[in-house]
């Protein structure tokens, strides 16, 4: 299986609501950068991860997404086999661009068809939307627009492609705490108007996509979750500055971060944005989206 990373071209984060979960509207864009999964029998549920990317942070016990996603197809159609899956990462870890729900996405639809459990795209959506937000995405990939604890997708309409330029950071960022910082920060008042935001994508943002204009898109993008991703990183401050005086229209913490993504004008900007990073020291990464979601490259 493989299954691809993600940018979040927008996501608005409302107040935190009384079950610590936080309302959402964010637009995903599935990019070229993948996880490959292999799922093969084995009497129990066993897990080995190695990668292209730093993954001595990633665990491989029931902490594991992945493992758990199999577990949990397991449970609920009644397999008594077990799996063995071997994940090659290609996502950054703790980037901010869910690599842990596409292994978890990828282990659904692998050991569905390992299994013979024929749940379908609605069942595999409805196992996904448990284990995490971002799992139904790395299902689905392309693009679309998410809602509630953004695992309620609308597929959303997005012509051509987009290029970006990842920078890298290898001191990753917790989820739950950047998320745990915007809310201090709201409540000291330092981000008062961004607590009162409409959890609605702005129309010019889907009107940009639809168009397939990165120069439209680019004044519209948004995280919500970026002033809390910087706070203390001013590695991370000062990419965002480089990266858009290098040449790329503009740029964005993925997610809660750290990794950040410039989109640029075409694939040859990105690849001028890119060099000129690299000759920085930066680590970079030239991707492009949309692509599709979690699918079977070989049985």
């Amino acid at each position: 299986m493989r299954a691809p990373g993600k940018i979040n071209v927008y996501l608005g984060v409302g107040p935190r609501r009384d079950d610590g979960y936080h309302a959402l509207a964010t637009v995903f864009q599935a990019v070229s950068l993948y996880e490959d999964v292999y799922a093969s029998p084995s009497d129990g549920f066993s897990l080995e991860v190695s990668g292209r990317v730093d993954v001595s942070g990633v665990p491989v016990d029931d902490r594991n997404l992945a493992l758990r996603a199999a577990r949990l197809l397991a449970r609920t159609t009644g397999v008594t086999d077990g799996v063995h899956l071997d994940i090659r990462k290609g996502v950054p870890v703790a980037g901010g661009m869910g690599g842990g729900s596409a292994d978890a996405a990828a282990a659904l639809v692998a050991c569905d068809a390992l299994w013979g459990t024929d749940l379908g795209p609605r069942g595999l959506h409805d196992l996904a939307a448990r284990l995490g937000a971002d799992v139904p995405f790395a299902l689905h990939g392309g693009t679309a627009v998410g809602t509630g604890r953004g695992d309620e997708l609308t597929p959303a309409l997005a012509r051509g492609r987009f290029d970006w330029v990842l920078v890298l950071s290898e001191q990753g960022l917790s989820t739950p705490e950047i998320y745990g910082r915007l809310d201090e920060l709201r409540r000291s008042d330092a981000l008062a108007d961004d607590a009162t935001s409409l959890l609605e994508v702005p129309v010019a943002l889907l009107q940009a996509l639809r168009s397939g204009d990165a120069e439209d898109l680019a004044p519209v993008m948004l995280n919500d979750l970026e002033p809390a991703a910087v706070v203390g990183r001013l590695d991370l401050e000062h990419a965002l500055a480089d990266g858009v005086r290098m040449g790329a229209l503009t740029g964005i913490v993925s997610g809660s971060g750290p990794t950040i993504a410039f989109l640029c004008a075409d694939p040859e900007a990105a690849r001028m944005v890119q060099d000129e990073l690299r000759a920085t020291g930066r680590e970079s990464l030239h991707v492009h989206g949309p692509v599709p979601g979690a699918q079977i490259l070989a049985a």
